[in-house]
């Protein structure tokens, strides 16, 4: 099996070097295709892999399948920038080998060369698809990369024994592996990345479905240290299919302790927001989050054409203290002010029945809102709106929900397992409630209350609906103040040709 293997990944390489560029005038111009959020040139991508900032630059690598638009044979598709908002993707930085294919995993930069690689050398932790963990360096800035001649590092100790998330823990001087093991969060440690010794774990009730993609990381909130633990899970989630939920607690470097047992706490309330995962070495020390824009209940359904999956807008995190106790906040990166553009702003706009924007037309829109609702039955937003179809943000305060109702057909025909309506518990605030939207081709993310609570949703139906509208039923509510911005693209002439020079795409 295993020269099966080394075969067609050396089938594989040889495509690689042999395959000519894209020459696609119409790239990052197709229907659906997200203007400001990440999306590869062409073919497959799911969970985001190996976040790491170096040398100015920021990596994502991916799970990546370059032979088709459907999930397949892993690899880790590689992308960088300056700023989280413009991107140029290179090549494919990490093939199957005979041992398997690649899955998900993280980056570190081992400064003190505990690994023996050699100082500052960026080091990558991942799973085999035969849930066996190995090791990668490289020491070009992510460009080529080595394995290591010793995989693999850990043998698959479970059936769902995967995703490893490396960091050093200064306190007691090692390095800290947490990673997922079936409906629990194992953590291991080590002194040098390669030999690595089992610690605790730590898993809640309540939970319906496999734990995937663990994050843990340290954060401050006047004046006192917090541990915050993500964990990905596909099943038993607020909108179906997968989702990322958190815990808060304590770390000692060898177990984590919740600071209120059982609880879980959602990321992120909307249906496409999985799989994420933070940038280690951020040189401002923010946490920084990106997610795979998509469910696995319909991932391989969408209606996209030469590419299949996009990642959500980076977030920073920090911690806030709220009424219910210590939750995450998102903040959409700062560098979105650079592709804005005013629209038009409205002050104490009372609002019955549906009021259409006029002269607002787009499919790339900032929109910031606060408005009090009343007491109408509901009312909201609407975007990616004409005459056929629309997607809705709503207030119900008969749920006291935020929901999102999106378009479920395209051509007529339902998306297969699609999740049409969905929403989020929350509280008005002194009578109102304020929203950030972020509108792109075919996704509507939504950060309300100053970012504590998130929904993120794929948005289809007509890929020329650019309307927006603002509604409320059985009443009257009024929007305190509003403005709707445009997002330029961020792929500009220079960007699409700087991301041609990748292999696979037809």
């Amino acid at each position: 099996m295993r020269y099966k293997l080394l075969f067609a990944t050396l089938f594989i390489l040889l495509l690689s070097r042999t395959q000519p560029l894209v020459q696609d005038t119409n790239l990052y111009q197709e229907p659906y295709r997200p203007q400001f959020h990440y999306s590869p040139p062409c073919k497959w991508v799911n969970d985001p892999n190996g976040l790491v900032y170096y040398d100015g630059e920021y990596h994502l690598f991916f799970q990546y399948h370059p032979f088709g638009t459907t999930w397949g044979p892993m690899h880790w598709g590689h992308a960088v920038s300056t700023d989280l908002l413009h991107w140029q993707t290179l090549p494919v930085a990490l093939y199957p080998d005979d041992i398997g294919t690649i899955f998900s995993g993280s980056i570190v930069i081992d400064r003190d060369n505990t690994a023996g690689f050699g100082e500052n050398t960026m080091v990558a932790v991942y799973s085999y698809n035969t849930q066996s963990q190995g090791v990668a360096y490289s020491i070009d800035n992510g460009r080529t990369w080595t394995k290591y001649d010793g995989n693999p590092i850990i043998d698959a100790l479970l059936p769902d024994f995967r995703d490893p998330k490396v960091f050093w823990h200064q306190d007691t001087r090692q390095w800290i592996m947490a990673i997922s093991a079936g409906r629990e969060i194992q953590f291991f440690n080590s002194p040098d990345l390669l030999n690595w010794e089992y610690m605790s774990s730590f898993h809640t009730p309540g939970t319906a479905g496999t734990w995937e993609v663990p994050d843990l990381f340290p954060m401050e909130i006047e004046g006192e240290t917090k541990w915050v633990l993500i964990v990905s899970i596909n099943g038993g989630t607020p909108a179906g299919g997968s989702a990322t939920m958190y815990f808060i607690g304590d770390f000692d470097g060898e177990s984590f302790v919740p600071d209120v047992p059982g609880e879980i706490l959602w990321l992120d309330y909307g249906a496409d927001n999985y799989a994420g995962t933070t940038f280690s070495n951020e040189p401002n020390g923010r946490h920084i989050h990106i997610g795979w824009m998509n469910n696995w209940a319909y991932a391989e359904h969408v209606p996209t054409s030469t590419w299949r999956g996009a990642m959500t807008i980076p977030r920073e995190l920090s911690l806030v203290d709220t009424p219910d106790g210590l939750r995450l906040s998102q903040t959409p990166i700062p560098a979105l002010s650079e592709v804005r553009e005013s629209l038009g702003s409205w002050d104490e706009l009372a609002v019955s029945g549906v009021v259409e924007l006029e002269n607002i037309n787009g499919r790339e829109l900032e929109i910031i809102a606060e408005f009090d609702p009343g007491s109408v039955m509901r009312s909201g937003i609407s975007v990616h709106r004409n005459e056929v179809s629309q997607t809705q943000i709503i207030y119900s305060p008969l749920t006291s929900q935020v929901l999102i109702s999106r378009s479920d057909r395209v051509d007529g025909e339902l998306i297969r397992g699609f999740i049409p309506i969905f929403g989020a518990p929350v509280e008005l605030v002194d009578g109102r409630l304020t929203l950030r939207i972020l509108v792109d081709e075919s996704s509507v993310e939504v950060f309300i209350n100053d970012g504590t609570t998130a929904l993120t949703a794929l948005s289809f139906g007509d890929p020329s609906a650019g309307g927006v509208a603002l509604f409320a039923e059985g009443g009257e509510a009024t929007f305190i103040h509003m403005e709707v911005n445009a997002l330029r693209s961020i792929w500009s002439d220079e960007a699409v040709v700087a991301s041609q020079d990748v292999t696979f795409c037809d």
